[in-house]
């Protein structure tokens, strides 16, 4: 089993282990909301409080907790943050908050955090499990953004649009008209985009992961020390 360090949990939460392109977790809320970049940094911004705020609950609470019950106090304690955190996404950000819909409430049911919780959280001390929830966080987020990114340029010719739903009127400024008079391409905005474009990024992931391999092992081979002859 490797030693947990910060550097493996931070590895492990943003590549190695990512809960969209490998764990394959989360991939409802993923694929649904993903139709622009800002829509899926939103929703990736809402998981990643809840798995900080959950995780380091856990930790704090698993040596009183008995094991006999601790899936259910788990469960409440996830529904309690992401409670708190769609309030202050309806208070705040209102108009995100009516595009992602029930997917903020369904945050609750995203096997990633519960995930969390169990394997990691409940096992170890509160500093490895903040730090579990925000590297395992930004990785859902980042794959969230990149896909929106993805589609929303494939589908609309632009980046970042509707960014003042995040960032007030500061945001109308970030939004990038890449493609002018772009027809638009439907597929990349209808659900068999989001499929086609997550199954992009994980061959991507995939190619990357296979060239680090190789290269570890032919630097591997060439440090090999020269054989001695008697």
């Amino acid at each position: 089993m490797a030693e947990v360090t910060y550097g493996n949990i931070a590895k492990a939460g943003f590549w190695k282990n990512n809960v969209a392109l490998v764990q394959l977790l989360g991939l409802c809320p993923l694929l649904a909301v993903t139709g622009t970049a800002i829509n899926g940094l939103g929703l990736g911004i809402a998981t990643t409080l809840v798995l900080v705020a959950s995780n380091a609950t856990v930790s704090a609470i698993r040596n009183v907790v008995r094991p006999e019950i601790r899936i259910p106090v788990f469960v409440l304690v996830i529904a309690s943050f992401v409670t708190a955190v769609d309030l202050a996404m309806n208070a705040y950000f209102h108009d995100l908050h009516k595009i992602l819909g029930i997917f903020i409430p369904l945050i609750v049911t995203n096997c990633a955090i519960i995930g969390r919780a169990e394997s990691f959280a409940s096992k170890q001390n509160v500093p490895h499990a903040l730090a579990d929830g925000f590297t395992m966080g930004l990785g859902f987020t980042a794959v969230l953004a990149t896909l929106g990114g993805l589609r929303e340029l494939l589908g609309q010719g632009t980046l970042f649009a509707q960014a003042h739903l995040m960032f007030g009127d500061f945001g109308r400024a970030l939004t990038l008209t890449v493609f002018e008079d772009y027809r638009g391409f439907l597929l990349a905005i209808l659900p068999p985009g989001a499929f086609l474009g997550l199954g992009v990024l994980i061959a991507i992931k995939n190619i990357l992961d296979d060239r680090a391999e190789r290269r570890a092992k032919e630097v591997a081979i060439v440090n090999l020390p020269a054989e001695t002859t008697i």
